[in-house]
């Protein structure tokens, strides 16, 4: 696999989920979000997303991911780039942090967007800087494993045919996010499923003792 454009320093100053959404509470008690633009209408989109967030903390994930993730072998560093203001980061960061939480060999990074232009230039989505988006290191070597992002196949398809379609941005929003709340994270635990399989070493099946209290 390729090396990345991101280095130590970029990790070093990259915060975690806990310390994102900190930052986020203390802008919007400020009337502000991440980045430049702190307009009333990118503050209440801020302000919408913690919502969003909140109801994709609550999301259980599926027992054959959990017992995937508690196989998996590789270390690794998930480097996200989000920016509050992003619906689509706000519906699908909390389930990732969750699925690497079901790891103890996987930590994830956070960095802003707007902030690493160097980093997200290295990894566009059909030329565009679309977020969230995922970039799994091995933690050892700092090698690409993979990406991911910025939204589920499903979402992405939708968001390419309303595009084809030349469709006003606030419908978009509000058939997207529909889509989101309907989908509950399950198509994006689909996809990690697959993920994990080509970007990590996994134990076999007889070597896992998983005992599920809930």
């Amino acid at each position: 696999m390729a090396q990345t454009v991101i280095t130590p320093e970029h990790l070093s100053k990259a915060i975690s989920y806990t310390q994102y959404r900190d930052m986020i509470d203390k802008l919007l008690a400020e009337h502000k979000t991440t980045g430049t633009n702190h307009s009333e209408v990118m503050v209440e989109y801020t302000r919408m997303n913690m919502h969003r967030m909140r109801r994709v903390e609550k999301v259980i994930l599926e027992d054959e991911l959990v017992e995937m993730m508690l196989s998996v072998r590789t270390r690794m560093t998930w480097v996200v780039l989000t920016e509050a203001w992003c619906g689509d980061a706000a519906q699908c960061l909390p389930a990732i942090v969750k699925i690497a939480d079901a790891s103890p060999l996987i930590e994830v990074k956070l960095l802003l967007r707007d902030e690493n232009p160097e980093i997200m230039d290295a990894y566009l989505t059909d030329g565009g800087r679309s977020i969230p988006k995922l970039i799994a290191l091995d933690a050892d070597t700092m090698e690409v494993l993979g990406t991911w992002g910025p939204r589920p196949e499903p979402a992405q398809q939708l968001f390419l045919d309303m595009k084809a379609q030349g469709a006003d941005y606030s419908v978009f929003a509000e058939k997207l996010h529909a889509w989101y709340a309907k989908d509950k994270s399950r198509a994006l635990q689909q996809e990690f499923k697959e993920l994990i399989n080509t970007w990590a070493e996994l134990s076999a099946p007889a070597e896992l003792n998983v005992v599920r209290c809930s």
